[in-house]
């Protein structure tokens, strides 16, 4: 067996659902509401990772080595961090006239829209759902 062909892609696609678990569609013409992300397996992901180690071992000697929780506004916003990090765009879905980077932190940022970043969270701890194309037979 060829290892190398259970690679998974770089990126992945998301296409979201509204609170109540239905697929988001934009418009008459029903565009799906997607995230494309970067993969777990990418280099993009990587990084996501370091500063998430970093975070902990500076949060750790900050406090002298002992263990304390973060407030609810600090783990917002540093899952709101990762999860910008982690997206590439977002397709047919706006909010005002953000785009990049700053509608990924109002989105992910928003506790009442908190169904989305679950939904990004769950979807990337899955490597399964980052599965390469499948190679021409």
């Amino acid at each position: 067996m060829d290892i190398s062909t259970l690679e998974i892609a770089d990126s992945t696609v998301l296409h979201l659902k509204g609170a109540d678990g239905q697929l988001l569609y934009d418009g008459p013409d029903r565009k799906p509401v997607r995230v494309r992300l970067h993969s777990p397996g990418s280099a993009a992901f990587a990084d996501i990772e370091t500063k998430q180690t970093a975070r902990i071992l500076k949060r750790l000697d900050d406090n002298d080595g002992k263990r304390t929780a973060m407030s609810a506004e600090e783990r917002l916003e540093q899952t709101a961090e990762d999860l910008a990090d982690a997206t590439i765009e977002f397709e047919n879905l706006s909010d005002g006239n953000k785009t990049g980077r700053a509608l990924s932190l109002a989105i992910y940022g928003n506790r009442k829209l908190g169904f989305i970043a679950n939904q990004v969270s769950k979807h990337l701890a899955d490597w399964g759902n980052s599965k390469a194309a499948s190679p021409a037979a």
